[in-house]
């Protein structure tokens, strides 16, 4: 089966040079030769230099304490961001187009070489020590859905390239929360790739190849099957356009994106839904996708054109349910606009942007159906939420990430955004909303011990 691709989408996805597998926007050693207050702004715009240097203040101390020793001065600080889809809602499982971005929420740690292969990590909100033997890197059943198998699992995956995994001694904190929908998971994974490549003074793989690891133990160690999005823009940094066409080499392309020099907060809004009875309601969206295309006789809906897909809608009903043929008109449509978006952007055509986002928006609610869950009967928090956010002073909102629970994004003009969030929490709960801001670089060492004035003050 030849993969469906307009000249449209061959276009968009060209650059003057190789993008295929593309390096962070700024990369370690652009990043290492910033002054420590450019280091700081460029990672937390959001966020007090003086409350910025607290964080790394207190990682020092609880290693103090879970030590018994300060770190030396070889120990570096490590921080890999969290992200946020921008567009393309449940395309990326069936070979799709997506626009992702890195955020300055991360998981940030303190990270010192041992002379063993062990990793020891305490991680800040968990009482436990977590501690794993590298040198052995089999999966193991007892570690599936743990945190363990993540640090045995992206071992493996850095010595298969040829990077031999150290032992280090980790403590770590992250601002993505668990459930927030700027992926936590990933943050982490990346975070670990990081943390081995810095213990053992080894330069990190590219974007691309980071993401790919760290999947692969996610799937494969934690035993999650996951998508390869949330990792490469966790990866790469900045805001990324990705064409999954061949998911096993995605086509990554750097996109020049910030709200903020548009004069709109990017914000997430929680709506307080709960995640649990959700898998089915997930599965399905990608099972009928695949569905329709298996009836055409492809393996994923990218093979298959709009023209196709419009003109047997009367034999897929014989088989297939109506909603999953909704849903497969959803996918060409959100490719379609990830494309649109895509030349926005490019072009500075803030407006125009948005309006898709709104259309994407719209398409969720109507044809992929992922703003409400059946299984949560008439509780509607997130499409009440959305549906909230249409009216006030958003410029345009959609749903965000999986759906059904969870968060939706909006973009809001900044002078409106103390009154937008004032409303939204009024009603979604004190802290519902996060704005957040594109970062533009992915993992990094953000310095090593002795460069930071750690104090209290």
């Amino acid at each position: 089966m030849v993969v469906v691709a307009s000249s449209l989408v061959n276009a968009i996805w060209s650059s003057p040079c190789p993008l295929r597998i593309l390096r962070a926007m700024i990369s370690q050693s652009d990043f290492a030769s910033l002054s420590l207050e450019q280091r700081i702004g460029l990672l937390y715009p959001d966020v007090p230099a003086a409350a910025a240097n607290r964080r790394l203040t207190n990682l020092c101390t609880q290693f103090s304490n879970h030590f018994g020793r300060f770190p030396t001065e070889s120990a570096q600080f490590v921080s890999a961001p969290g992200r946020t889809e921008i567009a393309g809602n449940h395309t990326d499982h069936n070979n799709g187009l997506v626009i992702a971005a890195s955020v300055q929420l991360d998981v940030l740690g303190i990270v010192e070489q041992r002379a063993d292969r062990v990793v020891t990590v305490y991680s800040h909100g968990y009482p436990q020590r977590f501690t794993v033997d590298v040198s052995e890197r089999a999966p193991r059943d007892e570690e599936r859905g743990r945190f363990e198998s993540l640090v045995r699992g992206v071992a493996a995956g850095l010595a298969a390239m040829g990077i031999e995994p150290v032992g280090f001694d980790c403590c770590m904190h992250s601002t993505v929360a668990a459930g927030s929908g700027l992926s936590s998971s990933a943050a982490v994974e990346v975070f670990l790739t990081a943390a081995f490549c810095a213990a053992a003074n080894r330069d990190q793989p590219d974007p691309v190849t980071t993401a790919i690891l760290c999947q692969r133990a996610e799937n494969h160690y934690f035993g999650k099957p996951c998508g390869l999005m949330d990792q490469i823009a966790c990866a790469h940094g900045g805001a990324v356009a990705i064409d999954f066409a061949d998911s096993s080499a995605p086509v990554v392309t750097a996109l020049d994106f910030s709200p903020a020099d548009n004069g709109l907060a990017l914000v997430v809004v929680e709506s307080g839904a709960s995640h649990d009875d959700l898998t089915d309601e997930y599965a399905a969206v990608p099972a009928e996708m695949t569905a329709v295309a298996r009836a055409l006789g492809a393996i994923t809906m990218r093979e298959v054109s709009a023209e196709q897909l419009l003109a047997t809608i009367p034999k897929l009903r014989e088989s297939l349910s109506e909603r999953a043929i909704l849903r497969a008109f959803h996918f060409h449509d959100e490719n379609r606009r990830v494309i649109a978006q895509t030349e926005a952007l490019r072009s500075g055509r803030i407006d125009r942007f948005l309006e898709l986002v709104s259309e994407s928006g719209d398409s969720s609610w109507r044809l992929l159906q992922n703003c409400a869950a059946a299984s949560h009967g008439p509780r509607q928090e997130l499409a009440l939420g959305l549906a909230l956010s249409d009216r006030l002073p958003a410029r345009a909102s959609r749903v965000h990430g999986g759906g059904f629970a969870g968060t939706m994004q909006a973009y809001v003009p900044r002078e409106q955004l103390d009154a937008y969030r004032s409303e939204m929490e009024r009603v979604m709960g004190a802290g519902a909303v996060t704005e957040l801001f594109i970062r533009p670089m992915g993992p990094v060492v953000v310095g090593r011990v002795p460069e930071f004035p750690l104090t209290d003050s």
